[in-house]
């Protein structure tokens, strides 16, 4: 591996060069760095000895770059921009001096209601940096250095505080072209005979088309299954295209039965006593920013269910 301390210049000469580069004087770059002329002087020829060139022509009260100073110059000032970057990203903040706020979700939820409606946050609050984890795995979702999850479950997490977010009611949706081409749904039962687009899921307390045809006393016809699938965005993206029939978590597919792109083939519904729940570790100072960006879904939340279908 190669030794950085042993190849490269110091930092603190770098610095000089770049900012005397930059301006053109090395009293400019003194005043930048608050130090003195005699001292960015010092530590630029003494950065010239170690490589062996000359990096600026040097005449009486002026200073240019050489050759060499404006190749050198080029690079050290990628490398420096490359570093503050990096800087910045650890410690939290933007180069603009901004703040920077980690949320996560599972994959349902950021891609069927989170996403369409962030532009409205970052609007809000353009000094936030905002930095999504979408993950199905709870553990990805609780992990450092996230400071603020909204996740589904019993609310029953060890450790965290867990606010209760969006109440679970699921039912039937398809597309409009789907039903025509099956025929009139009046019940339950009607489903057995249709196309069904499942989820295929690992996680024990998601929903699925047994435990909703069973919760209703229907029994579930398993050649129906037409198309299973592990992603809920994918679900229902499959029943907008008219492949069937699938289950329509409420908030999630608001936006679609409003436009027309799904329709509730028959009225029944199931609530169960599962949720999404905002959840933050005990005791852990909230941020400002995670305050507004927890008061912010929520007012979404509410506004949405004033014009809930």
């Amino acid at each position: 591996m190669q030794n950085f301390r042993q190849s490269l210049p110091p930092l603190d000469h770098l610095i000089a060069f770049e900012a005397a580069a930059r301006h053109g004087s090395f009293t400019k770059a003194a005043h930048e760095l608050n130090i003195t002329q005699s001292a960015v002087s010092q530590q630029i020829r003494t950065l010239e000895d170690r490589m062996g060139v000359s990096l600026f022509e040097r005449s009486h009260k002026v200073v240019r770059l050489s050759a060499e100073g404006r190749t050198f110059q080029n690079s050290v000032s990628v490398a420096l921009g490359h570093l503050l970057s990096a800087a910045n990203t650890v410690r939290g903040t933007t180069s603009a001096g901004g703040e920077r706020l980690h949320v996560a979700t599972d994959d349902s939820i950021a891609a069927l209601w989170l996403a369409p409606r962030l532009h409205k946050f970052q609007a809000l609050f353009p000094e936030i940096t905002l930095r999504l984890t979408s993950s199905d795995r709870i553990e990805e979702c609780f992990a450092d250095p996230v400071e603020l999850a909204i996740v589904h479950g019993d609310g029953g997490w060890p450790g965290y505080e867990c606010e209760p977010f969006i109440e679970e009611e699921i039912f039937p949706v398809c597309a409009p072209v789907y039903l025509k081409t099956l025929g009139p749904i009046h019940t339950a039962a009607d489903l057995a005979g249709a196309d069904l687009v499942d989820l295929d899921y690992e996680r024990w307390n998601w929903m699925n088309w047994a435990i909703w045809l069973t919760e209703n006393g229907v029994a579930l016809a398993g050649e129906r299954r037409k198309f299973q699938c592990n992603s809920y965005p994918l679900v229902i993206e499959a029943a907008r295209n008219g492949q069937g029939v699938a289950l329509g978590w409420r908030r999630f597919v608001d936006n679609d039965l409003l436009a027309g792109r799904l329709m509730r083939p028959i009225d029944a519904s199931l609530k169960t006593h599962f949720a999404y729940y905002l959840v933050r570790r005990y005791n852990q100072p909230e941020s400002p920013q995670a305050r507004a960006f927890r008061s912010w879904l929520i007012s979404e939340r509410d506004s949405q269910a004033l014009h809930a279908p």
